[in-house]
């Protein structure tokens, strides 16, 4: 019985911020898994009683009770934790925590992992190895440039991405043909394997306004969109677009769609969070290791307080524990 438990290694993020109330906020929810907490044991416990809480750390790994118990593994921050002030050593600690977990998935001796927000300004000023959460994870996988970013509501709705965190201005030549068809591939391809959706129905949207207009617009739908949508419809793959992004997401599209596919960050992420923000949840696709986020970010100026909702990482976890199981279907 004990094999068919699903394992779930959740790395707490930017110590300062809101990682550590969440997982306060997870010692009171049950989940149907056994779940290991990648944090420093008494930057959790100051949390607590920020909280008026009281956690019990277990001393060895055990199904999630949600009983107030928690099964830590030590992180050693270089400075004490202060709620909602930032420390740049412990926040490099935490690059060191990463790599260890991702280390762990990659082994086998967890099934997925779950990220909380990290402070992209402080980590990226102080190594040039971080560029951004899901790059930095997908480096450390050996599959860089091949990640595919996948937002998830629990009502259906997903939204990927061509690309993601790079400056507006890079986006058109960023796009190229090569990069479009990996995409989708992978897209497909975890659609299928990971969600276990048959025959997955993906919307593309355009880059240009009104998806270019036959050229009006701008030359990358004829050029680049439209022909390897082309190509990989003869394939098989069930692909519609490019369309319009301002009318993609609406209720006409969302109800016949898998999974949309958006040209760059703002143009999925915008009306995904106006839809489903709270409940969103981020997924990297081929990765070789199942990774979760949240759709948030640190929320300094929340540590500590009662205003934070924990939705969006308690839907991480869930959707964990599903693909996990489904990996092992």
């Amino acid at each position: 019985m004990k094999n068919n438990i699903i394992k779930i290694l959740i790395v707490t993020g930017e110590p300062a911020g809101i990682g550590l109330d969440l997982c306060i906020q997870l010692a009171q929810k049950k989940f149907e898994a056994e779940i290991t907490i990648l944090s420093n044991r008494n930057a959790i416990l100051d949390r607590a009683k920020l909280h008026n809480k009281k956690i019990k750390i277990l001393s060895e790994p055990a199904l999630h009770l949600g009983n107030g118990g928690l099964n830590i593994i030590n992180v050693n921050y270089t400075k004490k934790v202060l709620p909602g002030i930032l420390e740049k050593l412990n926040s490099l600690d935490q690059l060191q925590a990463i790599d260890f977990a991702v280390k762990e998935c990659i082994e086998k001796n967890y099934d997925a992992l779950v990220t909380l927000p990290i402070n992209k300004k402080i980590l990226s000023s102080n190594t040039k190895k971080f560029t951004g959460h899901t790059e930095y994870i997908s480096t450390l996988c050996g599959t860089k440039d091949k990640e595919v970013m996948l937002l998830v509501d629990n009502k259906k709705l997903r939204v990927a991405l061509v690309t993601t965190h790079i400056p507006l201005l890079e986006v058109a030549q960023s796009i190229t043909k090569k990069k479009l068809e990996q995409t989708i591939r992978t897209l497909d391809k975890d659609l299928k394997n990971n969600f276990k959706i048959k025959n997955p129905r993906i919307t593309i949207t355009g880059l240009n306004p009104h998806a270019g207009e036959e050229g009006e617009f701008g030359s990358e739908e004829k050029r680049i969109i439209t022909p390897i949508i082309k190509k990989l419809i003869k394939e098989g793959l069930n692909l519609i677009g490019p369309i319009p992004a301002d009318t993609a997401f609406t209720k006409k599209y969302i109800k016949d769609t898998d999974s949309f596919l958006a040209m760059y960050h703002d143009q999925g992420l915008a009306p995904f969070k106006a839809l489903a923000f709270n409940n969103g949840v981020n997924t990297t696709l081929g990765l070789p290791i199942i990774r979760t986020s949240v759709d948030h970010g640190t929320a300094l100026d929340l540590v500590g307080s009662k205003k934070i909702n924990s939705s969006s990482f308690f839907e991480s976890i869930s959707l964990a524990i599903k693909l996990a199981k489904n990996k092992k279907k």
